[in-house]
C-alpha cells in the first residue's frame, strides 16, 4: 500500500533482459535505506526488491507486468518516481495507492499556466475506468487531483514542486504514463455495472 506521495527520483543505471523479464537498477537517494524483498513503487508501479549495491537496488518486472505498464519504455538513464511502502502509524497525505496500475495513457496536452502546469490524458475507457473532478488518480506514482473529466480524458494541474520533484517535468505531449485509478471509484463502477 502507497500514498502516492514521492519520495524521491531516481535514475535507471541498468537494464537486463532474462527471457520475457526486465531487470532494472536504480540510484537513489534512498537505495542505501533499501532491504532484499522490500516493496517499493516505480513509476507507480509495486515491484520487489531482488539485490542491493551500494546507492542503489534492481527489481524485475515479469511480462504481465511489462504489458500493463509502461516500465518498458524505460531507458538508461531515465528518471522514475519512487515511493516505499506506507507506514501503519503515519499520515496518509495523498490517497490510498496500491501500487497495481490499471493501464497507460497518453498525454495529449501540456501547457505552462501562470504558476504550474496543465496536463491532460486520453486513455481507453472500454477497460471501465472512470475518473471524477476533483477525485483522486494516480500518474505515474503520484498522487493527483482531476479536474475536467470526460468518458476517456482527465486533466491534472501541477505545482513547482510536483513538476521539479517527480518525472512530470519529463513528460510531453504524446508520451505514455502509467494511471491508477482510485480503489473506491472502481469498486463503485464495478457494483453499478451489475
Amino acid at each position: 500500500m502507497f500514498t502516492g506521495i514521492i519520495e524521491t527520483l531516481g535514475a535507471v543505471i541498468g537494464i537486463e533482459k532474462e527471457e520475457t523479464n526486465l531487470h532494472f537498477t536504480v540510484s537513489s537517494a534512498i537505495g542505501n535505506e533499501l532491504k532484499i524483498d522490500q516493496s517499493v513503487a516505480h513509476n507507480g508501479v509495486c515491484l520487489t526488491v531482488v539485490a542491493l549495491n551500494a546507492g542503489s537496488h534492481t527489481v524485475t518486472a515479469i511480462e504481465e507486468t511489462l504489458n500493463k505498464t509502461s516500465l518498458g519504455m524505460l531507458k538508461v538513464g531515465s528518471k522514475v518516481n519512487l515511493e516505499r511502502c506506507m507506514q501503519m502509524n503515519g499520515r496518509l497525505d495523498g490517497h490510498i495507492v496500491q501500487g497495481h496500475v490499471d493501464q497507460t495513457a497518453t498525454c495529449i496536452k501540456r501547457s505552462q499556466l501562470d504558476g504550474s502546469w496543465e496536463f491532460r490524458f486520453k486513455y481507453d475507457a472500454n477497460m471501465g475506468n472512470v475518473t471524477v473532478e476533483k477525485g483522486s488518480v494516480c500518474i505515474n506514482g503520484i498522487s493527483l487531483t482531476v479536474v475536467n473529466s470526460t468518458a476517456n480524458e482527465f486533466s491534472v494541474f501541477i505545482i513547482p514542486y510536483t513538476y521539479e520533484n517527480t518525472n512530470m517535468h519529463e513528460i510531453n505531449e504524446g508520451d505514455t504514463v502509467n494511471v491508477e485509478f482510485d480503489i473506491i471509484g472502481k469498486y463503485v463502477a464495478r457494483l453499478l455495472s451489475k
